[in-house]
């Protein structure tokens, strides 16, 4: 069976390379040869990072060689080039009979039994729109599903910019007038809105009405609508999806976007259509990853879930006492305190401090920097071993893999999604619609996924995680978050002082 012969090739290839230690390599390689020969679809969740390096990968990529038949690989365009120039090369000089390897977008004319390379947007959209660019049927791999949810939701999202209005009124200049008094109407609605930090307002009833009255006009005037206001008054009477206007202040216009309120019910139909196996870093805090699976309409499957290694990928995790809550105005006095303390005493190296909240960030950027001098970088990549990162969770996430890995992290409040946030409090009133519980379906796992994927990087090196958010100590879901951060040893004071060289550099 090619169970057994991944586990003798890759056990020889790892000797003979004398490859990074991974205690978990022969057991999800025989269950991705396993899932390969049942064509049964299996859930991995490998408790590492999903960048590159990643230890896990050498598992999976070995049985799509050795196996017979075709297989797509789906992973982010950023990881096509080191799987094609550093992984897969070695790994097929090392097997007997080398399968073929491609990158496209569509599966290669005449008969393919190779791998093919794509991204998760190609594969995403040819599946919901029916392009027919892949067949369906075949043995498929996807890496890096920690963001399934959030590819799925960018395929499906529509979006007119400002200049649609033009293109419409040309299409039927009749009602250009009409058009015009519309648009107006929807920009005095629309600027009128409190402002709030992301720029963005979802479309309230009023708002609705007018892009009603537009749709109702445009059905009478007979003409051809161009496609993408087709597009958006189709999404208009779906109670699903979420309708919202983000605003260019400076040019006084805004863009409509329409996305679905749930990604589930749009993935379920695709995973009938083929065997797949997704493997992702922290998925769920369960081995069968309930809530994960829910969320992103996956059945009956194979799961499995490694845990990180409790003496190599162990973490520091400091947590001051009497730190107030985050909703209280004493909240930024004491977290400005802690910081100075912590960047102070922490150990030698890089240091990112985390912080969600906009107006927060800035501001702790510039008190910071007040201190630390040129070492504190805002949202910057440019970095050196003694700089202090500020930045939120999405820079974070985004850049992590190409910046100097931090020997310490502060985490000022949880990366629990903020229902100040119009699109969050939009998905929210789904839920509560829906008689679900809004905050153990989504604001909690969304938090508990971004909290360990930030500090993965720091797990080989054992480093140091300062959680600043008391609701950890007072809130009964405080244990679900210390479970994500596990392993981790706690600590109540540091002992470590920066060298008196370095501060204030």
């Amino acid at each position: 069976m090619i169970e057994a012969e991944v586990h003798q090739q890759l056990r020889a290839f790892l000797r003979e390379q004398r490859e990074p230690h991974w205690a978990h390599h022969l057991t999800m390689a025989r269950l991705v040869a396993r899932a390969l020969r049942l064509g049964r679809s299996a859930l991995i969740q490998t408790g590492t990072t999903t960048g590159f390096p990643a230890p896990y990968r050498l598992s999976y990529l070995l049985p799509l060689l050795l196996w017979k038949g075709p297989v797509l690989l789906v992973t982010p365009e950023r990881l096509h080039q080191p799987l094609l120039r550093v992984e897969l090369p070695r790994l097929q000089q090392w097997i007997a009979q080398p399968k073929p390897i491609q990158v496209g977008d569509r599966w290669p004319q005449g008969t393919f039994e190779g791998i093919l390379l794509t991204t998760p947007e190609s594969w995403l959209r040819d599946r919901f729109y029916h392009e027919g660019r892949f067949p369906q049927g075949i043995s498929t791999v996807m890496d890096g599903v920690d963001d399934l949810e959030t590819w799925t939701r960018q395929v499906l999202t529509s979006h007119l910019p400002a200049t649609e209005w033009d293109s419409l009124m040309l299409a039927i200049p009749s009602q250009m007038d009409a058009i015009r008094d519309i648009r107006v109407g929807l920009t005095r609605a629309i600027f009128h809105r409190p402002a709030n930090p992301y720029e963005c307002y979802l479309m309230d009833d009023p708002e609705r009405s007018l892009l009603q009255d537009l749709h109702q006009l445009a059905k009478g005037s007979q003409a051809m609508v161009p496609p993408p206001w087709q597009l958006l008054f189709e999404q208009l009477q779906q109670s699903h999806r979420l309708t919202w206007a983000t605003i260019h202040r400076s040019q006084g216009t805004f863009s409509l976007h329409s996305s679905p309120t749930e990604v589930g019910s749009f993935l379920d139909p695709l995973w009938l259509t083929q065997p797949t196996v997704l493997i992702g870093s922290a998925l769920d805090l369960e081995t069968e990853a309930t809530i994960y699976r829910q969320t992103v309409g996956l059945g009956d499957l194979t799961c499995l879930k490694f845990s990180p290694d409790r003496q190599d990928a162990i973490v520091q995790l400091y947590q001051p006492d009497g730190m107030p809550m985050p909703n209280t105005p004493q909240f930024q006095t004491s977290l400005l305190k802690e910081l100075r303390y912590l960047l102070s005493h922490a150990p030698q190296g890089p240091a990112v401090v985390l912080v969600g909240d906009t107006p927060l960030r800035s501001q702790v950027g510039s008190v910071l920097a007040a201190e630390f001098g040129s070492r504190v970088q805002v949202e910057r990549t440019s970095l050196d071993e003694y700089s202090i990162l500020v930045c939120g969770w999405e820079f974070w996430q985004t850049h992590q893999q190409a910046l100097p890995t931090p020997t310490c992290i502060a985490i000022a409040t949880l990366p629990i999604p903020s229902l100040e946030h119009p699109l969050v409090a939009g998905r929210v009133n789904y839920y509560k619609k829906n008689r679900q519980d809004w905050f153990r379906l989504y604001l909690l796992p969304t938090a508990l996924m971004e909290l360990q994927r930030a500090i993965s990087p720091i797990r080989d090196a054992q480093g140091l995680v300062a959680l600043l958010d008391s609701r950890v100590l007072h809130r009964s879901y405080g244990q679900q978050v210390l479970a994500a951060l596990s392993p981790f040893a706690r600590i109540s004071y540091l002992e470590t002082p920066w060298d008196e060289d370095t501060l204030g550099a």
